[in-house]
């Protein structure tokens, strides 16, 4: 270990310094160096290649779990202790997840559906039960809020939108994106806050026109919807956290980035049994139960 630490820092200080302080000669140094390596720390050493190669199409996000299914799938062989073990020597490391909070407004004359879920978030299929709420993003010119639409049996992000303001219509285009590009029968359940933006008029409108039955949580409770609140955790601790402040338009983009072509296609899920939603949903269709 000592030497190996002697030999990656090899660039940055002298190597008589470094083996003077972990009390190592530079004989025995240059002598390991030149030794033959062995199979064991040829195989550990390409594995670290591809654990890091890993780790950067992750976004630098994945842990030892993720990135073991990840190898996994791409057909490597190996345990998750010797992953979790070589991403410790190699210094990579997982993202820990921040909290954060969504701004509601719950204070309206609007009426309140039923809270049809009860904290049940499953879903035996596709467009059975989707799940929608609203957050909001810190730009160069104030604040972007975004409201997404989820898929509780894929965790499918299938709507959103962004827009300046907290208007009703930022709701309304996330589940007309939804609406379009699923085309769901009647009888889909869609779980909210009771927000403003999902109790007014013309949002209830949108539902009835298409069949669509409205649940909400109960007031102040941000459990009865913690799929939603997960993936803005999510979203803002592997997304935002790094982006600084950018203006609107470019955050648009990067928030399409992320949930498109990131989130929806690649990032591993847990609760998916470490697939993408994508895939999940080809592998369910492939395969009806």
């Amino acid at each position: 270990m000592r030497y190996r630490f002697v030999r990656q820092h090899a660039q940055q200080f002298p190597i008589s310094t470094m083996c003077r302080l972990l009390a190592v000669s530079p004989s025995g140094y240059y002598a390991w160096r030149t030794r033959p390596e062995s199979p064991t720390a040829r195989q550990n050493r390409l594995l670290t290649v591809r654990i890091k190669e890993v780790h950067a199409r992750s976004r630098r996000t994945y842990g030892r779990r993720r990135i073991h299914a990840q190898l996994r799938r791409e057909g490597v062989v190996c345990s998750r202790n010797r992953v979790g073990r070589l991403m410790r020597q190699a210094g990579v490391h997982g993202l820990r997840r921040r909290s954060f909070r969504a701004t509601t407004n719950s204070r309206h004359s609007f009426p309140a559906a039923p809270n049809l879920l009860a904290r049940n978030f499953t879903a035996t299929a596709p467009d059975q039960v989707w799940v929608t709420d609203i957050t909001y993003l810190a730009c160069a010119e104030g604040w972007a809020y975004l409201a997404t639409v989820m898929d509780l049996h894929s965790r499918r992000i299938v709507g959103w939108a962004m827009q300046s303001t907290l208007e009703c219509s930022l709701t309304r285009n996330a589940l007309e994106m939804a609406i379009s590009q699923r085309r769901p029968a009647p009888g889909l359940t869609l779980h909210s806050d009771r927000g403003i933006q999902y109790a007014c008029g013309d949002y209830r409108a949108l539902l009835d026109r298409h069949g669509l039955i409205p649940s909400m949580s109960r007031k102040g409770d941000v459990w009865d919807n913690a799929p939603k609140e997960s993936f803005f955790g999510t979203l803002k601790g592997e997304l935002v956290q790094h982006w600084g402040r950018p203006a609107r338009e470019q955050a648009r983009r990067q928030v399409f980035e992320y949930i498109e072509v990131f989130y929806n296609r690649q990032r591993l899920h847990s609760s998916l049994g470490y697939l993408p939603p994508v895939a999940f949903e080809a592998k369910t269709d492939t395969n009806p139960a």
